[in-house]
């Protein structure tokens, strides 16, 4: 019933929009920060999670903690241009509401990238609100670019496979 009312009640959608231009906006602002500075290195932060593998109760689980040490930190250089763009691209997205539910999913992957690396900071809140807003489907990009995109991108698609109908997504 809730799930139904958040996904179909032409009201919410506004309370929807709120949120998600908020959600895009302190991604935006993370991201620009990242990329106005000039300098942005994430071997500080990687190897400050990977301090926090050891002891009794660690912040970091060692399986994240070996994808760090094996995978993020010799490729850093690229995840240095990965970071600050994807955050600047999902606030760009959810600011728009363009793909607002891919952007949603980029932003939660990355909200517990940073919570699994031992930081908590906003993530949690970040990723209760982005899930809220993922449930919410379509109204949440009621209000925004998708309302005309999604559309068009569902007619493409139908004339592309020779006219079989797609669900419509609510």
């Amino acid at each position: 019933m809730f799930i139904q009312f958040i996904r179909e009640n032409q009201s919410i959608s506004l309370v929807f929009t709120v949120l998600r231009i908020y959600l895009g906006w302190e991604w935006l602002r993370a991201g620009w920060g990242k990329i106005s500075s000039g300098h942005f290195d994430a071997s500080g932060f990687l190897n400050g999670a990977l301090q926090k593998v050891s002891g009794e109760h660690p912040a970091v689980q060692p399986w994240w903690g070996s994808f760090l040490k094996e995978v993020a930190l010799p490729y850093v250089d690229i995840f240095n241009v990965l970071v600050p763009w994807g955050e600047l691209l999902v606030g760009i997205g959810l600011i728009l509401g363009i793909f607002t539910s891919f952007s949603l999913l980029m932003g939660l992957t990355m909200n517990f990238a940073y919570l699994f690396s031992g930081t908590t900071s906003t993530n949690p809140q970040m990723v209760l609100l982005g899930m809220l807003i993922l449930v919410a489907g379509m109204n949440a990009g009621k209000i925004g670019l998708d309302r005309w995109l999604m559309p068009l991108l569902r007619r493409l698609v139908n004339k592309r496979s020779g006219g079989e109908q797609l669900p419509q997504s609510t």
